[in-house]
């Protein structure tokens, strides 16, 4: 497990990676967005543990910025906990929120949390006749053409087709693909079908509404 840590401040970049090595993964660090963008952009890392606030280029542009094809797990470390902020960066596709000051500890569970998690993701593909979802990549194509979808819609489809043919409830997607802590609602989960569903095209149809519960991925 390697794990990219960027913010500007020396002394939490040390206690992160002194606990990070202490549980075995690899640290790289950056201390500022430009840095980061550009490591995050020509290596592979398995989570991002983001600042916001930061010199040349803030958390939020990092993520903005960011190759579609490098989407990664990625908790947020921030001195700033209005609403607003976290709103954005879920909207952005981030995985966790922690405010600042916070416990090594309990950073370091949401750390094993998330790696859990983003365990749906292998290196295989799955293919439905010309749809493709590329696990590794993080790309859908449909007839060799790029479907262009966010992060999240991302997570829910592959979790979906990692369980096809079950019924899943939207209170087990919020947990698996939110996290216990995050603060909205089944209709967060509705919104993200319903675009997800839109971006498939003609595959729609394939993610079905299960009355009551949830959804399932049919790939009958």
């Amino acid at each position: 497990m390697r794990i990219l840590i960027v913010d500007d401040e020396e002394k939490i970049r040390e206690v992160i990676r002194e606990y990070c090595i202490a549980d075995g993964y690899d640290v790289d660090e950056a201390e500022n967005g430009e840095t980061a963008l550009k490591m995050l952009n020509n290596s592979i890392y398995d989570i991002l543990i983001l600042d916001i606030m930061m010199p040349k280029m803030d958390g939020f542009e990092i993520l903005n910025k960011l190759e579609s094809n490098k989407r990664i797990p990625t908790i947020v470390l921030s001195a700033r906990d209005e609403e607003d902020d976290k709103l954005e960066g879920f909207n952005l596709g981030i995985d966790d929120y922690v405010t600042k000051p916070f416990s090594p500890k309990e950073l370091m569970a949401r750390i094993k949390a998330l790696a859990a998690r983003s365990k749906i993701y292998g290196d295989e593909k799955y293919i439905l006749n010309t749809l493709e979802v590329n696990f590794k990549a993080h790309t859908i194509k449909i007839d060799d053409k790029k479907v262009e979808v966010t992060p999240k819609e991302f997570d829910i489809l592959t979790y979906l087709i990692k369980n096809k043919n079950i019924a899943i409830s939207r209170e087990q997607l919020l947990s698996k693909l939110w996290g216990y802590n995050f603060f909205g609602d089944d209709r967060t989960i509705d919104t993200h079908i319903k675009m997800l569903r839109n971006n498939l095209g003609s595959y729609r149809d394939h993610i079905e509404t299960i009355r009551g519960i949830g959804y399932k991925f049919n790939d009958e």
